[in-house]
Order: structure tokens, then sequence, then C-alpha cells
């Protein structure tokens, strides 16, 4: 029996959040993730709440939604989160002590096998992959500490190509479900910016979904990468998403 799990990055409120989150929650229903992974959770606005709710009301998809704010100054903006239809064993979570970025861990009961789900958001794009490299070597200590489970999967935007040292590393633990590329679209503010408008759009991929342990990939692709009917300006997010359907071999 296969599961679906999707990541996205929700770009917090910024650039038309109340007509994004309308794409977001019609392109959910067409996807129907078993669970599903989200960096940059507006904290103010509780958009994880909003879309928990939403799912339920118009999609009838009941998830449990768990979050982990970023620290210090920054947990009062912004956060990563998981909404998952699997019973939660446990969840804790890492801080890198390096600009407010964290990582959360939910251990899910999948139809009997336990599953540990990260969702993680490194360092910014631009510059030297250094600190990258640093978290990313965080983050494989913590779940080898972590090590009596199943199979684990580590969600989230990355900021790294798999040419780069931190994106190497990763993949020589993990393997990628998909490497098509999820950055950025030309999602448009009102006055017509652009996120990073310093990188072309949709010119390498930057979000991962990374399995490790006895699971097979099925299917996988991007998601939240359809622009408006009405406004072609106006996508899900800045980023696409990354989906897959898994199955214990």
């Amino acid at each position: 029996m296969s599961f679906r799990i999707a990541t996205l990055n929700l770009e917090q409120d910024h650039k038309r959040w109340e007509a994004r989150r309308e794409l977001i929650v019609q392109q959910l229903g067409t996807l129907t993730p078993d669970v599903w992974a989200l960096n940059e959770i507006c904290l103010p606005l509780q958009t994880g709440r909003w879309l928990q709710r939403e799912a339920r009301t118009r999609l009838n998809l009941s998830y449990t939604l768990l979050q982990q704010s970023k620290v210090n100054a920054a947990s009062l903006v912004e956060g990563e989160g998981l909404l998952t239809r699997y019973p939660v064993v446990e969840t804790a979570n890492f801080d890198y002590r390096a600009l407010d970025m964290v990582a959360l861990v939910a251990r899910l009961n999948v139809d009997g096998h336990l599953v540990d789900v990260y969702v993680t958001h490194l360092y910014r794009s631009r510059g030297d992959d250094a600190l990258r490299l640093f978290q990313v070597q965080q983050l494989l200590a913590w779940i080898q500490s972590r090590n009596d489970v199943d199979a684990r999967l580590v969600c989230g935007d990355f900021n790294a190509t798999l040419a780069m040292p931190s994106g190497q590393l990763m993949a020589s633990v993990f393997q990628p479900t998909q490497t098509a590329v999820t950055a950025f679209t030309p999602l448009q503010d009102t006055d017509g910016t652009v996120s990073h408008p310093y990188w072309a759009r949709f010119d390498r991929c930057i979000d991962y979904i990374w399995v490790a342990g006895p699971l097979t990939v099925r299917a996988s692709g991007i998601c939240f990468h359809t622009a408006s009917a009405q406004d072609p300006t106006l996508w899900p997010s800045d980023h696409a998403g990354v989906w897959a359907d898994l199955e214990f071999t």
C-alpha cells in the first residue's frame, strides 16, 4: 500500500496571500497528500491552521497540524509545519543555532510502520554553501541519533542544488524523489515585483523530499505549480512544491 507525501514553501503571507491561498486549496484538492510538509508558515496569520481548516471543510481531508516556530525574533514571524492524516507517535525539534533556523520531526505510524518525517528550511540560496553544508551535517547527525524507525523522510526548501556540497552530502545518505525544477515561479506582487529577482524563473531544483529506508518511489513530480487561469502572474507560491507516492518494500 502506498502513501502520498508533499512539500511546499508557502512564502509566508507575502505577494497576495489571500488570493494565493485559494489556488493552494484548489490544487490540494487534486493532490490530496496523506502527509504535507510546509515551510514559511506565517505565524501571525496562522496560515497553517487556515489550511488545516479549509482542507477539512472544503475537501473533507482531516489533518493533524504540527508546527515549530523559528527561534529568537523570527519565532514571532514564521515556522515549519506538517499536516498528517496518520497517527502521531511523537514530535521533536532541532535548533541549528544559525540564523534562527530549525527543523521539525514527527514520528508517524504509517500502516504499522514507524516513519520519521523531518521538515526544514536551510540557509538562503545566495552566497556561499558553507553554512548550508554545516546545517546538513548537523541535521544528519540528529537524524542518526533517532535511528530506531523503519524509514526516514526529509522535506523542505534546501536552497541548494545537487551539484553543491550540501546537496551532495544529503544525497550520500538519502535519495531525492525527483530533481525537476522548483524555483522560482513567476509569482508577482501587486506592484509587479517577483521573489528573488536576481534569479531566473524555474531554473533549478532546490526543494526536495529525501527518502531513506525500505521505501520505493512509485511516482513523483512537482505540484502547486499552476498559475491562476484568470491571472498568469498569480501562483500558489514563489516555489513549486514536490510530491511523491511511496511504498514499503
